[in-house]
């Protein structure tokens, strides 16, 4: 599959969002994914605003209209029915009003908002939704150290693996922990769509419903379901992107005069950031993920522990993370894979276990733009682009020969063209 360049690519990426609409919300591509993704809305909206930012306003709306009373924000909001998808909302038995899971996902949504604010130009109309949507981002934030991170340490934990790189090779040795006994027969909407090598394998899946299962078991009672989990990991990602969402949302506070939230977010980041350095592993050049059960460093060098460079950590980090980077870059085609190649756990077509996924690529570009490593942000830009003219709109990639992979028409790729190619609003 070949897709133009320059305007002609803008225009098929406006096509796939506005195919994808549905109206006060988009899903991630049809078939596959017929519902409203948490962060996947958040990045879209970033695309919607390139053409029509009353739209991408709406976007993250209907997400947080879907909040939690206690703050969580889920990752799956079930808008519609969908017969033949699996887990459903019957699976999740949240008893919600609109149905939602039961646990969320990475939360970009803070650094979203800011950007969706500072693209309408001070219009009224946006101070007035962007101070609504704060007072949730706020909660969310709150959520998060309240309920994953109970012994105060600064690092938040994921307790299930859909909330952060689902079958990433980070979490193979914890995600051992989880039993699969006792978990409800079910056939897979994801392998109809998708070559079932290029997705999570049925172990995996077996242990992803038995998680479901436990927690709702537990109600899906926040308070109980981080130290009821047998999987709890600290992902340093997962971690950066809240620090800047929260010194973004920190931002937006300050200019609509909201003192006590700005506050609050800046106090969390500095916290954050200093946890996260803790994850530094020199030998690696990158961060790593934390084993909260079993006490102990993962040594798992992937994209999680490259993401980080999307907050404002030290510039001795963000040097060794673009040596590491220029490492990778050498032994594949396109920049940046899910997996180190160097690993002999990196597979090139499987999901989170090596493809590459533009929206990882904007957050690793933007940290290092912003930290003036200009020349290998560019790369990262550029090998991005090269995907979509050799593998279209999809929604991960080989990152040794570009082929498409996962579901086609994908909004959150389509969404990163438009921020890749095109000036701001």
């Amino acid at each position: 599959m070949t897709t133009p360049q320059g305007p002609d690519m803008r225009e098929d990426a406006l096509g796939i969002l506005r195919e994808n609409d549905r109206g006060h919300y988009t899903v991630p591509t049809k078939g596959l994914y017929p519902f409203q993704w948490n962060w996947d809305s958040c990045f879209t909206a970033l695309g919607q605003s390139h053409y029509d930012l009353d739209r991408a306003w709406r976007e993250v709306e209907t997400l947080f209209a879907n909040q939690w009373d206690d703050g969580m924000v889920p990752h799956m909001v079930f808008h519609e029915e969908a017969p033949g998808y699996f887990p459903g909302s019957d699976v999740w038995g949240t008893g919600r009003p609109v149905p939602t899971s039961g646990i969320t996902q990475l939360p970009i949504a803070g650094f979203a908002v800011h950007q969706l604010w500072l693209r309408s130009r001070g219009q009224v109309e946006a101070d007035r939704r962007a101070r609504a949507l704060l007072a949730g981002l706020d909660r969310w934030h709150a959520w998060f150290h309240r309920t994953r991170d109970p012994e105060g340490t600064g690092h938040v934990a994921v307790i299930h693996p859909w909330e952060s790189r689902d079958n990433t090779i980070d979490w193979d040795e914890a995600f051992e922990r989880v039993p699969t006994d006792g978990v409800m027969p079910y056939q897979r909407n994801d392998t109809k769509h998708a070559d079932p090598a290029t997705r999570p394998t049925k172990a995996q899946y077996d242990r992803y419903l038995w998680l479901v299962q436990h927690f709702r078991s537990l109600g899906w009672d926040s308070r109980r379901t981080h130290d009821a989990s047998p999987f709890r990991i600290v992902d340093p990602g997962f971690n950066a992107i809240l620090i800047r969402s929260a010194l973004e949302t920190a931002e937006l506070a300050e200019a609509l005069g909201e003192v006590e939230v700005a506050k609050r977010n800046r106090a969390w980041a500095e916290r954050g950031l200093a946890a996260l350095d803790t994850l530094w592993d020199e030998t690696a050049g990158q961060y790593l993920p934390f084993d909260r059960v079993a006490g102990k460093a993962v040594q798992s060098p992937s994209i999680g522990g490259l993401i980080p460079v999307f907050a404002p950590i030290p510039p001795g980090r963000i040097k060794a993370i673009g040596e590491t980077l220029s490492g990778i870059g050498e032994m594949v085609r396109f920049l940046v894979p899910s997996h180190d190649p160097r690993d002999p756990r990196f597979d090139l077509r499987r999901y989170w276990r090596g493809p590459v996924w533009l929206v990882c690529n904007y957050l690793i570009a933007d940290g290092l733009r912003r930290a003036g490593e200009a020349d290998l942000a560019a790369r990262i830009r550029r090998d991005s682009l090269a995907l979509i003219e050799t593998g279209g709109f999809s929604e991960y990639y080989d990152p040794a020969t570009g082929a498409a992979l996962g579901g086609d028409r994908f909004s959150w790729t389509a969404a990163m063209v438009l921020e890749f190619t095109g000036d701001q609003p």
